[in-house]
């Protein structure tokens, strides 16, 4: 998708390790205008699914499954990173490795937010080696929850999480893939349609 690509280059920082920093407008200051445009991306794609539910992780994931859930006319479920007094013990639960963070976490969905009579969007900001979304994708094979599709924002083509979860069989969107990052700070993307 040109408009995310255009942003990323222009905001978008690489540094060593292969981290793309995009907190200006997708995961920590947010540019509404383009959350909703991608958001719009993925309620074209998937509209059709009999989606019943978006299901993302916290906090990254929150704004780009808000604004595509309000399309499809659904609730926004959020995979919880901390355990918290108010959501109980009859949760879903499994145990996920973040890149970025270099460790790993409980991520937990209460029983009560997702069930067998589900079909699930899944979204979130990134897709590197694919912890976050195969965590995801447990908590749904628990709750008996279908899957439509996942929607990725960016995608990091250069690590094996989009391809794993494509050779695993589901629909992956990702509107804007990275082939390569430089350490002189250039950006390289997949040719894709728009």
């Amino acid at each position: 998708m040109k408009i995310l690509e255009d942003k990323i280059l222009k905001e978008g920082k690489v540094f060593p390790g292969n981290v793309l920093k995009v907190d200006s407008f997708l995961n920590h200051q947010i540019d509404v205008e383009l959350i909703d445009r991608l958001g719009e991306v993925f309620y074209e794609k998937y509209k059709n699914k009999n989606i019943t539910k978006v299901l993302t992780l916290e906090a990254s994931g929150i704004a780009i499954a808000c604004a595509t859930a309000r399309l499809l006319e659904v609730p926004v479920v959020f995979a919880k990173k901390t355990q918290s007094l108010n959501i109980g013990n009859d949760v879903y639960v499994t145990r996920v490795s973040s890149f970025t963070h270099g460790r790993d976490y409980d991520v937990t969905v209460s029983r009560n937010y997702l069930t067998k009579e589900d079909i699930v969007l899944l979204v979130d900001d990134f897709l590197a080696i694919g912890n976050a979304m195969k965590g995801l994708i447990e908590i749904c094979d628990q709750a008996g929850a279908g899957i439509a599709g996942i929607g990725i924002c960016i995608e990091k083509g250069f690590q094996k999480g989009g391809a794993d979860l494509r050779q695993m069989g589901y629909d992956v969107t990702s509107l804007a893939i990275v082939d390569g990052m430089e350490d002189d700070g250039t950006i390289n993307f997949r040719e894709q349609e728009d």
